[in-house]
């Protein structure tokens, strides 16, 4: 009997990345052989992001992709898009498992069952518990790191957001269940762990007894073999001074912090229902830089949100500046039915949004090359991770520079001392010490 082939394609945030490995690593457990998603396969499997119309529009594309490919494959559809638009999914031609965000963990037997039966399976629910993929945590063999999902939901509603609906309440994996976890990802040879969550700075707000971000760094700290702890993305107001205190004083967290601004003005700030103000941003990384002054910093920024005038558009640029970013990832607003920003007066056009994202790429390049150039004759300790599609070896350093070296010896999965000798478009380039 030939061997069974199915292919995970995912997109979207980290959470959804660590999810798709996870499912990858279902279907390997289950028999099947994993290929690329641009080959024929039995089973396809679209993670789907619904955070902007362009993410529901590349999800609907990865499905007739899919179906082309292999008629007579199983297709099924998880993640957010499928969560929040399953009717929409479930009347597609050759979809057949529409899945959602929830109760994962049964993908394959819902594949298997339609394999076996015929049929359609949509089995969206809205699961109050903190689902746990068979392969969690998320990562393929060939990976170095691991992301482990400890968090799950959020109950914030910002007012343009679509994945409080998509995720639902908020929920934590159990505090001594992530030490365990994180142990036996150590002892199998990983080197760099990194905790994701849909709201990871509230994890452990509903465990009882409640428990805090900070004090689960504070208990990882000390699990043998684990070199580099990194946290995904934590909102402003999720910092507390206990966190900032362990984010920059525990030797294993890596000093990269990933923070969403969304927007540098008060009013859009307001209209957004972000619950800080730019000047109170400013203050939280300027906090953070006097006790690691190397650290990089990341964020998330919208242009074009319903009244964004130029005055506002002026003023994220100039918090983006003073912030000192590494990176910015930007994104047009969106309308998404079901948000209160959807109804919002002063949608903005189609071009303005365009060109005000192309200036803050821009201002985005201008601000890693000035960070980066902190580190030139420097050496720094990278976790080499592949090599790139020019044979040159890549890792990440702990403040999450990319750097690219070459050397005939194999580095992989190895922590490597590294000169930088350039800067190049978003890494840095190296030579082994």
């Amino acid at each position: 009997m030939p061997e069974l082939k199915a292919a995970v394609s995912v997109l979207g945030c980290k959470v959804n990345q660590t999810e798709a490995s996870a499912i990858a690593e279902m279907f390997r457990r289950s028999g099947y052989k994993i290929v690329d998603f641009s080959e024929k396969a039995d089973v396809y499997v679209i993670h789907t992001c619904t955070v902007t119309s362009e993410s529901d529009r590349k999800s609907r594309n990865l499905i007739r992709r899919a179906v082309r490919k292999n008629p007579d494959a199983v297709v099924a559809v998880t993640g957010c898009y499928a969560q929040v638009s399953s009717r929409a999914v479930e009347a597609m031609e050759g979809v057949d498992v529409v899945m959602g965000t929830g109760s994962l963990d049964a993908l394959v037997d819902r594949v298997e069952q339609v394999r076996s039966d015929g049929g359609k399976i949509p089995a969206v629910s809205n699961g109050k518990d903190f689902c746990d993929l068979e392969g969690q945590p998320g990562y393929s063999s060939d990976r170095v790191r691991a992301f482990l999902k400890v968090q799950e939901g959020c109950q914030q509603f910002c007012s343009y957001c679509i994945i409080p609906y998509a995720r639902g309440v908020m929920r934590s994996r159990p505090f001594r269940e992530t030490i365990e976890k994180v142990e036996q990802l150590t002892a199998s040879g990983f080197k760099e762990i990194v905790l994701t969550g849909i709201r990871l700075g509230a994890y452990g707000k509903d465990l009882e007894p409640p428990v805090s971000l900070a004090s689960l760094i504070k208990s990882l700290n000390g699990v043998p073999g684990l070199r580099r702890l990194r946290i995904s993305s934590v909102d402003p107001h999720d910092f507390t001074p206990e966190l900032v205190s362990v984010l920059t004083s525990e030797p294993v967290v890596c000093p990269h912090f990933h923070i969403p601004l969304q927007s540098g003005d008060n009013t859009i700030l307001d209209r957004m229902r972000r619950r800080y103000t730019a000047e109170q941003y400013l203050e939280l990384i300027q906090s953070l830089k006097e006790k690691s002054p190397l650290a990089a910093f990341t964020t998330d920024v919208m242009v074009g949100f319903p009244g964004e005038n130029e005055e506002h558009f002026e003023n994220t640029k100039g918090v983006i500046k003073a912030a000192g970013f590494m990176g910015v990832h930007v994104f047009k607003y969106s309308v998404r039915e079901g948000t209160p920003a959807a109804e919002f007066p002063g949608q903005v056009p189609g071009e303005v949004k365009a060109r005000r994202s192309r200036e803050i790429a821009d201002l985005t390049k201008r601000l890693f090359a000035e960070y980066a150039s902190r580190f030139l004759h420097k050496e720094v300790e990278v976790l080499i991770e592949q090599r790139d599609r020019e044979g040159l070896w890549e890792g990440h350093t702990p403040n999450y520079l990319v750097v690219k070296l070459s050397s005939p010896e194999d580095y992989r999965n190895k922590i490597i001392p590294v000169r930088i000798t350039g800067i190049g478009d978003n890494f840095v380039i190296g030579e082994g010490v």
